[in-house]
């Protein structure tokens, strides 16, 4: 029923209850996620995971915020992201929001970082992962410039655990890009992302944890995990003046059609806890 299209299930936290959290993933009809890679050095345990569980998927990529760490080249994401079961690039993009002393113009490297994302992306073709934290501006920009417009060649993808304006809202969507909405979407201070969950197109939203973090009401301040997931559906629900199962349908759908690598994997064999012991 529902998809939790961006967590972090190689995180020691997760990781370490993995029977636990596939146990409540069934119990609570979320019946895949994407796991998302933030560095080259995690990525064989992201990879692990997907090729143990036939619900998981994985992508390749190194977040902005991330430093001292492997650079990704060119030529490490195409060879990563063509493995079987990587459906997707990232978790990529622009963070400005810890600048410290810095300013954004010494971000060159974030920026360059970005790049080689999109340009692994296009040449896959599969899709964009992307976080932006006060560089909208120049996330859409670098975008524009690499060529993601939205027509033939574009990669796409999705601005995940989207917290920026309805504005930029807008103009990801122009680009064909996909909106996803986290369980900030529930907190009492969120009226204006609740705005933007009200009229971005239900054809192009997705839902996700983003977990270990940002874990939705009734579990705020808790660890986040895939099995909350249907709480961010819910609050999408409420907004929309739909039922909590059409937006289970629209937003697994679209994960279906962004992640193309993805299949149609029935509940019992997802997510039954015959299974739920298997480590990655």
């Amino acid at each position: 029923m529902f998809t939790d299209s961006h967590c972090h299930l190689g995180f020691p936290e997760l990781k370490a209850n993995l029977p636990q959290i596939r146990a409540a993933m069934a119990a609570a009809q979320v019946e895949r996620a994407l796991c998302i890679c933030t560095t080259l050095e995690e990525f064989d345990d992201v990879y692990a995971l997907a090729t143990t569980y036939d619900n998981f998927w994985a992508t390749v990529g190194v977040h902005p915020d991330n430093e001292g760490v492997t650079e990704p080249s060119l030529v490490k994401l195409l060879e990563l992201g063509a493995l079987p079961r990587v459906v997707g690039i990232g978790e990529t993009g622009l963070d400005y929001y810890r600048l410290g002393s810095r300013s954004a113009a010494d971000m060159a490297w974030q920026r360059e970082r970005f790049r080689v994302h999109i340009r692994a992306a296009r040449q896959l073709q599969k899709p964009l992962v992307i976080h932006t934290r006060s560089s909208s501006a120049d996330t859409l920009a670098i975008l524009r410039e690499e060529g993601e417009l939205g027509g033939s060649g574009s990669a796409g993808g999705v601005f995940h655990c989207f917290t920026e304006t309805a504005e930029v809202a807008r103009a990801a969507l122009d680009l064909g890009f996909y909106i996803s909405f986290s369980g900030i979407l529930t907190f009492k201070n969120a009226q204006d992302l609740r705005d933007v969950a009200a009229f971005v197109p239900l054809d192009r939203m997705l839902i996700e944890t983003d977990s270990p973090y940002l874990a939705p009401v009734p579990y705020r301040g808790k660890t986040n995990n895939p099995s909350y997931v249907p709480f961010v559906a819910a609050q999408i629900a409420t907004v929309r003046g739909l039922p909590v199962a059409d937006i289970a349908r629209h937003t697994s759908r679209n994960f279906e059609t962004l992640f193309k690598g993805v299949n149609n994997t029935s509940l019992a064999q997802a997510c039954g806890f015959a299974d739920a012991t298997r480590l990655a």
